[in-house]
């Protein structure tokens, strides 16, 4: 009895973790893209101010926090139009991507395609629905049976951004198909290369890629865990089709998935603050620039990373032998073998470490290229 999934793959870079801890100056972990700064003030102070939560919360959410999520979207992505029942409040995004092929009713039988370098939840959710999972970044290649489109731009873990050229022609396929597509956007913000470097990657949303008319058929899923260091309060929210949002609603309410009050509140805040994200973009800008420069003078080629927490990275050799010799170093990364498959030859080297943790990072690799 039981689903079938396959192991969590971090727990296989426990031998590696141990080498690294060996390192005279301790471990340099870069292999998880989870914030270290603190959470912003203005969003603490919310959620303190919320802590009288003794009624149950709204699955849908606050009307304060729907509005708060519309007027993001069109402040931040460029995407007007978007109504209150349009938009829902989600307990973190990973649970939404998990989940999202069951909410829909997707089952034996059915597909949901993913990119082909992606984040694995994308088939674990169609795992749990017992759905096929098929990894295709060209449309022409999308299945007749497919009901659910993954796209995930910027990219987690390259960085790599669809314009919305590659968008708008992913939409009018899906379309054709009679399948849902949804676009997990929660690195829009983080954006490093140009176009991208100075305004968010494009939105699925955006009025040049589904049309005048509604988003049919087309959802966007963000994260507040990145851009305003949210990760442990589990915040984020999806939007788009307004009768895929309620569809989606009323099995959300009925399974009990409720976004906590004070975290609604304190999503609010950090909705509405466009100060804090700026100034975080600005750390993550500076911890890049000087690991990005230790990486290539340590004789690392990197992909893409135009956007996003992470650099993609190859010796051009086979991904573990990669994560091998970083952890000679005393650092910790993820193989692209959790990403693409056994084939890979790319590891991912995250941005969320504090600062002495990237500079020492970065003087190791340094050191690597002298050796």
């Amino acid at each position: 009895m039981g689903i079938a999934l396959p192991d969590f793959p971090w727990d296989s870079l426990a031998p590696h973790a141990a080498r690294a801890r060996e390192h005279a100056d301790g471990i340099c972990d870069l292999s998880v893209g989870s914030p270290v700064d603190p959470t912003p003030d203005v969003v603490r102070e919310a959620l303190r101010a919320a802590t009288d939560a003794h009624a149950y919360p709204q699955t849908t959410g606050t009307a304060e926090l729907r509005a708060a999520i519309v007027d993001w979207y069109a402040r931040r992505r460029g995407v007007s139009g978007l109504g209150p029942d349009a938009v829902l409040p989600t307990i973190g995004s990973k649970e939404l991507v998990a989940w999202l092929p069951l909410l829909l009713g997707l089952g034996p039988g059915d597909v949901v395609v993913h990119p082909t370098v992606a984040y694995p939840t994308y088939a674990v959710g169609a795992a749990l629905a017992r759905a096929t999972a098929v990894a295709a970044d060209d449309p022409a290649l999308w299945p007749a049976e497919v009901r659910l489109v993954w796209l995930n731009s910027p990219g987690n873990p390259t960085g790599a951004v669809l314009d919305v050229d590659a968008l708008r022609a992913a939409v009018a396929r899906a379309r054709e198909l009679g399948a849902v597509i949804v676009n997990d956007e929660c690195y829009a913000e983080l954006g490093w290369d140009a176009p991208w470097a100075d305004r968010p990657a494009p939105s699925i949303l955006d009025p040049r890629v589904v049309g005048d008319g509604p988003p049919t058929g087309v959802l966007s899923v963000y994260s507040l865990s990145k851009q305003s260091n949210l990760a442990g309060y589990r915040a984020a929210f999806l939007a788009g089709d307004e009768k895929l949002v309620r569809s989606i609603l009323q099995v959300r309410k009925h399974a009990g998935l409720m976004p906590p009050a004070p975290v609604q509140a304190a999503m609010i805040a950090a909705l509405g603050d466009d100060v804090h994200v700026a100034e975080q973009k600005e750390l993550y800008r500076a911890r890049r620039d000087a690991l990005a420069a230790a990486v290539r003078t340590a004789g690392l080629r990197i992909d893409h990373s135009e956007a996003g927490l992470y650099l993609w990275c190859t010796r051009d050799e086979p991904a573990l032998d990669t994560v091998a010799w970083f952890a000679e170093q005393g650092i910790l990364v993820a193989p692209g073998t959790f990403y693409e498959g056994e084939q890979s030859r790319h590891v991912r080297l995250a941005l969320t470490a504090s600062d002495e943790r990237i500079t020492a990072a970065a003087a190791r690799l340094v050191s690597s290229s002298n050796a």
